[in-house]
């Protein structure tokens, strides 16, 4: 009798976890053969099985529905106003505390009014959320009425884990229900990715696809190293390359909501650079392009407090390599205002450890309306002066300066020639502009640059 591939499938992961091979009696299609645990770490690659039992219980499925007003034309032609639509949203999400805590993407509920979580022994909960942080994509959420023990994934955040590590995506993708994935770890690290200025993720070839948002990304431990996010695909689905929150991320953001917090407080470090690029590092006598180099210190930041100058070559914080802006961003981000950190620079050829302590970006990231200017060319032009905080809230560089437009008075001269609010004037006559109160001295045919969509514009006042 001609042996099926089946057949030698099953007496080849029989043998690897330490079984008996079936018999000849034993080959029928409807045999059961026994399942055991594997006892080693090689046994373990045959089965995803014991992972799987510890972790899926505690990845749920979420739905959510909001209402969303939206402009119809055709329809105010004939008297009408803004129509409600109900949108919906489905995703995934994993609980992290056994009192209700559960993490998913941000997107996933942006803009819900009603949630609700199911879990994979099929209860439901309807959830609130307790912190929503659109700049790393994660959301954490509180299950309301529990009625019983909830499963839990433990937050691994160590940073352990390595390129070729083996992992599982679980999630619930297309709406399908909950399924499960593995792969490997294919990169880490990934900054240039698009999704965030901030963000520093864990690549994988594990698929995800629609639906699995908010998932976990499981190591060979059973515990949370990432939640799934995003994937780089020309159609859609899944090609191979997906991207995961890390875990120390997540924690930060479960830790701050936990503790009450509405925002998540972002450490700062004070200091911008550049990617050390093959001609820089020859340039300083690297053996390879490594780093950044900082091209700039904020005055009193907790960078120059701690020594770094213009010139000097970031290489790790905390011992984690850096080597480019979004990574030092997501390196400090992941720690608490007034943490210390170590920070290995490469200066005059020689490598040293400074401690700074890093602290929340100054200045205030609400400052309401502003001011109106009162005088001049630009009089009826409301603004507030930008600051790192303020810039920081807006998704611009805390090392710019200018003053944010906030409103324009109806046929002010500034209203007049185009101004609108969130434009930032930077400059006039040459000058930088620092202060409302500068705006106040411009006169007719005085020359404005602003910045409006990422694009520089100059123009005089008539």
């Amino acid at each position: 009798m001609k042996t099926s591939r089946l057949a030698i499938a099953a007496a080849l992961i029989l043998s690897a976890c330490g079984q008996p091979q079936p018999t000849k009696a034993q080959e029928g299609v409807f045999a059961e053969q026994p399942r055991v645990a594997p006892r080693d770490a090689g046994a373990l690659k045959t089965s995803f099985a014991p992972v799987v039992r510890e972790a899926a219980p505690a990845v749920v499925n979420i739905s959510a529905r909001g209402i969303q007003r939206v402009r119809d034309p055709f329809f105010e032609l004939f008297g009408g106003g803004p129509q409600s639509r109900v949108t919906g949203s489905i995703g995934s999400g994993v609980i992290v505390r056994p009192d209700g805590i559960v993490v998913t993407n941000n997107h996933v509920i942006q803009n819900m009014q009603e949630i609700r979580v199911t879990l994979n022994d099929r209860r439901e909960y309807p959830a609130k959320v307790l912190l929503a942080d659109e700049r790393s994509d994660i959301a954490v959420l509180q299950l309301e009425n529990l009625d019983g023990d909830l499963p839990v994934l433990r937050i691994d955040d160590q940073e352990q884990q390595q390129v070729g590590d083996l992992v599982l995506a679980i999630g619930n993708p297309f709406g399908v229900g909950q399924t499960v994935t593995n792969g490997i770890i294919s990169a880490l690290n990934r900054t240039e990715t698009g999704i965030s200025d901030s963000g520093s993720f864990i690549q994988t070839d594990a698929p995800i696809n629609p639906g699995n948002s908010g998932g976990a990304l499981v190591d060979m431990d059973g515990d949370l190293i990432g939640i799934n996010t995003a994937i780089f695909s020309r159609t859609g689905s899944s090609s191979g390359v997906g991207f995961a929150v890390p875990a120390a991320m997540v924690k930060r953001v479960v830790d701050s909501a936990v503790g009450g917090a509405k925002t998540v407080e972002r450490a700062w470090l004070g200091v911008k650079g550049d990617t050390v690029s093959a001609d820089i590092a020859r340039s300083l006598g690297l053996e390879r392009p490594q780093g950044l180099m900082v091209t700039d210190v904020y005055a009193g930041g907790p960078g120059a407090r701690a020594g770094i100058q213009q010139g000097d070559v970031i290489t790790a914080i905390d011992g984690a390599e850096v080597n480019d802006q979004g990574g030092l961003n997501f390196r400090v981000g992941t720690k608490s205002p007034n943490a210390s950190v170590a920070v290995t620079v490469l200066r005059d050829g020689r490598s040293q450890t400074l401690t700074a302590r890093v602290s929340t970006l100054p200045g205030d990231a609400d400052p309401g309306q502003g001011t109106v200017v009162g005088q001049g060319a630009l009089a009826g032009l409301q603004g507030v002066a930008l600051n790192p905080a303020l810039a920081d809230r807006l998704g611009g560089d805390p090392f710019t300066s200018g003053v944010v437009v906030t409103g324009l008075q109806r046929n002010s001269v500034p209203a007049r020639i185009g101004l609108r609010p969130n434009d930032l004037v930077v400059q006039m006559d040459g000058r930088a502009v620092t202060t409302v109160a500068a705006l106040g001295r411009a006169q007719r045919g005085s020359e404005l640059t602003i910045v409006r969509n990422g694009r520089r514009l100059t123009g005089r006042l008539p």
